[in-house]
């Protein structure tokens, strides 16, 4: 079993002035753990979950690039994009240039979308659920013909472009998040390398269901890998983490996604890094 770290919260002691240094310290130490991901949310107000709307939140892909800088081996994502808040053309090419400048470590985490009051606070397009899913699916189909060898035109219903040039070429995995049965479990059978899982989702059911789904369009369940993102309350020891990666791991989830009380905090990095070793070991049914 893998394990990753989310930084969600961008509020240190200090202010505005300490968050760089802090998230630094938060991306170094994930690396320097050995933890396999580093993760930021594709938000642009806090969300209720993590604080209040006024909080401070990172631009995503500025975020992930800065980190890649200071980093080496963790691979770089978003808990996830929202495919909506973006021309698809842009997005594909934001990922990109973080797979370049990262070397190679850039993952496309994406779903439908579903915070509405950033996108109507920032004038950004939020169109009803149907049509969310839509966008998503062609964005994806750009995205695959993207990082191909091909630069024909992309035709869709919601989406033209005339020349699907992308110049350095990438090939990142796709991650989609949600576990919607009929529309996001299909889709990650369809188009996606990773798919992911909040805490508490019946994992057992919802991976038998992404079964079926591979087994419809003639994909290999066992090619796709299963993450699960997991928040881990204050004074939770470590024994406790490892208990709980694997229960997840005996139901099948191959990488969890942790979000402590203080990503850039030496102590819960230790914790993780403790963490990272003990469920190393650990091998999910089916991988």
């Amino acid at each position: 079993m893998d394990l990753g770290l989310t930084c969600p919260r961008f509020t240190w002691p200090g202010g505005d002035a300490a968050i760089a240094a802090r998230f630094a310290a938060a991306a170094r130490g994930a690396d320097q753990a050995g933890l396999r991901s580093f993760w930021v949310m594709d938000h642009l107000f806090q969300i209720p979950n993590f604080g209040a709307v006024e909080d401070p939140m990172l631009e995503a892909y500025g975020a992930l690039s800065y980190a890649a800088a200071l980093t080496g081996r963790v691979s770089l994502g978003t808990l996830v994009t929202g495919a909506v808040h973006r021309e698809p053309g842009l997005l594909v090419k934001q990922v990109s240039t973080l797979d370049a400048l990262s070397g190679g470590r850039a993952v496309l985490g994406i779903g439908a979308g579903w915070y509405e009051p950033e996108a109507r606070g920032l004038g950004l397009r939020f169109p009803p659920l149907a049509e969310r899913f839509e966008r998503l699916e062609e964005t994806l189909q750009i995205a695959r013909q993207m990082w191909s060898d091909t630069d024909e035109p992309y035709e869709g219903r919601h989406y033209r472009l005339e020349r699907t040039l992308n110049a350095p070429q990438a090939n990142p995995p796709v991650l989609i998040g949600g576990s919607g049965e009929k529309k996001t479990l299909r889709l990650v059978a369809e188009y996606a390398d990773m798919c992911n899982f909040l805490y508490g989702a019946d994992v057992t059911h919802k991976l038998g269901v992404l079964r079926a789904h591979c087994e419809r369009v003639g994909r290999p369940y066992e090619e796709i890998e299963k993450t699960l993102h997991m928040r881990v309350p204050d004074g939770q020891s470590v024994e406790e983490s490892v208990q709980r990666c694997g229960e997840l791991a005996g139901q099948g989830i191959d990488h969890v996604i942790v979000a402590v009380p203080d990503a850039a905090d030496d102590r819960w990095l230790a914790h993780l890094a403790e963490l990272a070793v003990r469920i190393a070991g650990i091998t999910p049914p089916g991988r």
